[in-house]
């Protein structure tokens, strides 16, 4: 186990009462929980997203924190949020890294891994 390690997991939903396909705007909610796997305390300073719709087209969201927050988290600690993203398009991807500052200073990134954001039922 790395020192400095935060694991995060994605849970997506499509939120078909705030999409308009005829216009192509589809909205998806994404939950996600950030756990502290390493064995020091660290914080979660900024995120940066790239969200890529089945188009190729790419955004790039970056900022500080996440919904407002900055968690400091300890070795076994969770950080659950929700938050949302659109897309032009049904199908889509996002992934990205947490910037972190460990307890004594130490600079990381956390990954987060590439997860799908599509409507129930259309992938094969």
């Amino acid at each position: 186990m790395s020192k400095y390690e935060f694991k995060v997991s994605v849970v997506t939903q499509y939120l078909e009462e705030q999409s308009n396909p005829d216009k192509a705007h589809f909205v998806f909610a994404y939950t996600i929980t950030i756990k502290n796997t390493g064995d020091i305390p660290a914080q979660l300073i900024s995120r940066h997203w790239i969200i890529t719709d089945a188009n190729n087209k790419t955004h790039e969201v970056q900022g500080l924190g996440v919904v407002g927050h900055q968690p400091l988290l300890k070795p076994g600690e969770a950080f659950e949020y929700t938050s949302g993203s659109s897309l032009e398009t049904p199908h889509g991807t996002m992934q990205g890294t947490y910037f972190c500052i460990a307890e004594a200073g130490h600079k990381f990134d956390a990954l987060i891994p590439e997860f799908a954001l599509s409507l129930p039922r259309t992938l094969h």
